[in-house]
């Protein structure tokens, strides 16, 4: 909670409610993605089409990258944040994020999930779908994110980011 009080972490909207003994719980926002083509180029910009969730809930296919977002917005200040898929989630199937469960210090954005699924499960806008872990960084931080040259996810941004590796030069 000390994290919290001097900002060190936000967390946007807190509920007290979703603290556990060792994580934070958070939610699936309102907004999903998929990609508009089936063959995806790491060279090229990928173009996604967003969606609504609706009230009745979406079924998510297997074979599909689902581009989702958190509901709550975060920022790390001194610490290094870990997303982990709830194990509720994990039990129907669902994977959270293929590779990108750890975020850097100076991370300040919502979490895009990389969201797929090993059968037919419906979701909801609102569901608890992760677990925010932080860990301590001892020393000084040479390289925040939120000020690093070329950082490719900083725009603030409610909703899911496609990738960006076509930015990368490879």
């Amino acid at each position: 909670m000390e994290a919290i009080e001097n900002r060190n972490i936000v967390i946007e909207p807190f509920d007290k409610d979703c603290l556990g003994t060792n994580s934070y719980d958070v939610h699936l926002g309102e907004t999903l993605a998929t990609y508009a083509d089936r063959v995806l180029d790491a060279r090229l910009h990928n173009r996604i089409n967003f969606f609504t969730i609706p009230p009745e809930g979406f079924v998510l296919q297997p074979g599909t990258l689902y581009l989702g977002v958190t509901a709550e917005y975060t920022e790390t200040h001194h610490a290094v944040p870990f997303l982990e898929g709830k194990s509720s989630v994990g039990r129907l199937g669902i994977d959270i994020h293929a590779t990108a469960g750890k975020g850097d210090v100076g991370f300040c954005n919502y979490w895009t999930l990389e969201i797929s699924c090993v059968q037919p499960v419906r979701i909801y806008a609102g569901m608890p779908i992760g677990q925010l872990i932080y860990f301590s960084v001892e020393g000084d931080i040479a390289n925040f994110y939120n000020r690093k040259a070329g950082a490719k996810y900083n725009e603030r941004k409610a909703v899911p980011v496609e990738s960006m590796m076509w930015k990368n030069k490879f």
